[in-house]
């Protein structure tokens, strides 16, 4: 069983290291694509801070402050909105959760015996 755990993780971080490895080579890939480095290509998420001391952050150049994070969650909280796929999703895993539960507890009952 050891052996078993030992092979299993070994090639999990194998696997992991290789995933790493793939998205370094697909990110030079598209440098070179790309054929000249941009200095005016933005990032999809930038965060700089400013003279006062305080962050700016810019999201796909757009500015955001975070009046504009507490106007939205007021909006979010007056429309008191109903997520029929979020609902589902969260009874799934509760169901999920107590199956798992169960099917543990079935187990070290059986293996205290």
């Amino acid at each position: 069983m050891k052996l078993f755990m030992l092979k299993s993780f070994l090639i999990a971080s194998a696997m992991f290291l290789c995933v790493l490895f793939g998205m370094q080579q697909a990110n030079e890939g598209i440098h070179k694509m790309k054929g000249y480095d941009d200095r005016g290509f933005n990032n999809a998420f930038t965060v700089k801070p400013r003279e006062n001391g305080e962050l700016e952050a810019s999201i796909l150049g757009n500015d955001i402050t975070s009046h504009d994070l507490e106007k939205k969650k007021e909006q979010l909280e007056e429309m008191k909105a109903y997520n029929f796929f979020s609902s589902i999703g969260k009874q799934i895993a509760e169901w999920f959760t107590n199956v798992v539960n169960n099917i543990i507890k079935f187990i070290t009952e059986k293996a205290n015996e």
